[in-house]
Formats: C-alpha cells, sequence, structure tokens
C-alpha cells in the first residue's frame, strides 16, 4: 500500500454545497483487504472465522499465504489474490514456465474450494518494473487457461495516480501509455481493474477545498461535473469515475472497476480520528451497493484493513487503518 497519493487535481471539488440525503442500500460485495504485517495478529483460521461471523464474503490478500489458504476452504469467501511484487512479477513477466509453476503452486491445490476470483498481478507497480505488468498478466492468463482455470481473471491493482487530470471526473485519463494497453487488454479477457481509491490522501494533500465531510460521506456537499453533467455528493463516487473516464479515453470503456483498496485511519496523522474512520468506512459499506453516478449498480470494494498492523513502515497512519485491533475487538462499531 504505497502512500503517496496525488490530491492535487482533486481542486476545488468541495466548494459546491447543497443538501443531499444519503439511503442505505444493500451491499452486494465488501470484502476486506487482510495483511498480515504485525507480531500479535489472530491465527488464519480465527481471521476466516472473523470474516464468517461478521458477514464479511470478501477477502484480499497480498502473497500466496498458504495457512490462510487452507483457512478459507469451504468458506465461500470471494478471493483477490496477489503474486506479490518485485521478483516475482519480473520472473512471471519473462517465463511462461514460471507463470505455469506459480498457478500449479498457488492456484490449483486450492480452487474452487477457495473462491478465487481474482489474481492481482503487481499491486501498485511503479517505475521500470510497470513494464512486467502486462507480460507477466499474460503469462498467468495462459497458465491459467492452460490449467482449466480460466474462470479465475488475472488483473493489476493500480494506484489512483495512474489518473491524471482527476478532476472533474470525466476528464480523468491514464497518465502513463501502459496502462491504457493494459486497459485494452483487460478489455480483451473479460477481467476488471482493480484500483485502490483513498479518499483520505486526496483529502489530506488539499483539505482547503476538499471538505471534510465530502471526504467521509456525510451529507451537506454538491459537485457537478460540468463536463458530464453528473452530480456528485462524495468523493469517493468523483475519484471511481475519474478511472471509469480514462478507461473509456483508452477504448476500454466496458471494463469494469473492481475497488481493490479504500479506507481511513484511525490514528496517526492528519485528519485521521475514530469518527472520522467509522463515517467513511460505514459510509462505504453502504454506499457501495448502488454504485456511482456514472455507473450505477454494485460496485466490488474492498476495505482496508482488517487489522491495526503493528510492524507496518512509514507514516504513522498505516498502523491505524484496521476496522479491528489484533484481539479482534473492533476499533469502532461497524456493521456488514
Amino acid at each position: 500500500m504505497a502512500r503517496q497519493q496525488v490530491a492535487s487535481s482533486m481542486l476545488a471539488v468541495a466548494l459546491i454545497v447543497g443538501a443531499f440525503a444519503s439511503i442505505p442500500t444493500a451491499v452486494q460485495s465488501i470484502g476486506v483487504c487482510y495483511g498480515v504485517l504485525g507480531n500479535n495478529l489472530p491465527s488464519r483460521s480465527d481471521v476466516v472465522q472473523l470474516y464468517r461471523s461478521r458477514g464479511i464474503n470478501g477477502m484480499r490478500i497480498y502473497f500466496p499465504d498458504r495457512q490462510a489458504l487452507d483457512a478459507l476452504r469451504g468458506s465461500g469467501i470471494g478471493l483477490i489474490l496477489d503474486t506479490g511484487n518485485d521478483d516475482v512479477l519480473a520472473q512471471l513477466a519473462s517465463s511462461a514456465s514460471s507463470a505455469a509453476s506459480w498457478v500449479q503452486s498457488n492456484v490449483r491445490p486450492y480452487y474452487p474450494a477457495v473462491n478465487i476470483k481474482y489474481i492481482a498481478v503487481g499491486n501498485e507497480v511503479q517505475g521500470g518494473a510497470a513494464q512486467s505488468i502486462l507480460p507477466a498478466m499474460r503469462n498467468i492468463n495462459a497458465a491459467l487457461a492452460a490449467a482449466g482455470l480460466g474462470a479465475i481473471k488475472a488483473s493489476t491493482s493500480v494506484r489512483f495516480d495512474a489518473v491524471a487530470n482527476s478532476f472533474p471526473p470525466s476528464s480523468g485519463v491514464f497518465a502513463q501509455g501502459y496502462m491504457a494497453d493494459i486497459a485494452r487488454y483487460l478489455a480483451g479477457t473479460g477481467a476488471p481493474l482493480l484500483a485502490n481509491v483513498y479518499p483520505y490522501f486526496a483529502y489530506r494533500g488539499n483539505p482547503h477545498d476538499i471538505s471534510l465531510g465530502y471526504a467521509t460521506f456525510r451529507p451537506g456537499t454538491t459537485v457537478r461535473d460540468s463536463g458530464n453533467g453528473l452530480t456528485y455528493t462524495n468523493l469517493f463516487d468523483a475519484m471511481v469515475d475519474a478511472v471509469v473516464a480514462a478507461l473509456e479515453k483508452a477504448g476500454a470503456g466496458g471494463v469494469r472497476v473492481v475497488v481493490s483498496e479504500s479506507g481511513w485511519p484511525s490514528g496517526g496523522g492528519f485528519g485521521a480520528s475514530v469518527d472520522n474512520a467509522r463515517s467513511y468506512n460505514q459510509g462505504l459499506i453502504d454506499h457501495v451497493g448502488r454504485g456511482t453516478p456514472k455507473r450505477p449498480g454494485a460496485l466490488e470494494t474492498f476495505i482496508f484493513a482488517m487489522f491495526n498492523e503493528n510492524q507496518k513502515g512509514g507514516d504513522p497512519t498505516e498502523r491505524n487503518f484496521g476496522l479491528f485491533y489484533p484481539n479482534k475487538q473492533p476499533v469502532y462499531p461497524i456493521r456488514f
């Protein structure tokens, strides 16, 4: 979860004020990302039981964690399985046999007992390594097809700043040419684009122009996009629809977006509080069942993260994104 998301392009998004009441809708699919960078976390089997007891029907794991995969057998929980970055990604890109071996070791022994829906071929990959994403996805898809596992979709998980000109949302365009190539490839395979979308970082980077209420699903702010005529009542929708606009401009308007990470920290930095985190995450759960102004309908979304992880590096907020403490008690009341 690399975290310096660009907020400057979200200028003036919360200066137009108007009343709007949000009506909760049943969520079709809400997942929670399960990170393990802590020395005091519950066992994998206890974690899966916690997901089931709280009605959480999706999970993302960031590497092929065999204990977690074993614990997920028969649970029905829909899974995003990450390949990992760096050397793994380079190997998958350069060698079809490496991709075949990866699938045989990390997918075939578990599917369909484990409901693997998507394979994230890289997470927020930056710089020159990004050139490995598309060849690695091609090799993984070929390996899945050869193993009779073509129902599992391979994609990649991108930072929001893969999109430039994100305000207004209709102006969104991919910042780098390789993303347009990835988008068109996904259009051909039927896989979604996985996008990490964090209104928190946009708000933190530009609190003068972005209101806290607009960023945390609190009613009272409306923003009209003069490019498409749509009205936005929260920053999350505006950010997702900027990704949609970028897909359309790349000639891949039929590609779905799955929000592979979104969340708000409960401490450790500007705007990070229990109240704001609860407002954002509960608002997200209640909202995504009806989609965005550009794409109405259920929007598959994964909250980051299940636990506060005490061994995460970087900004102190990184250790405070959890919905639960390691003792499995909620950081704040939340309902799924």
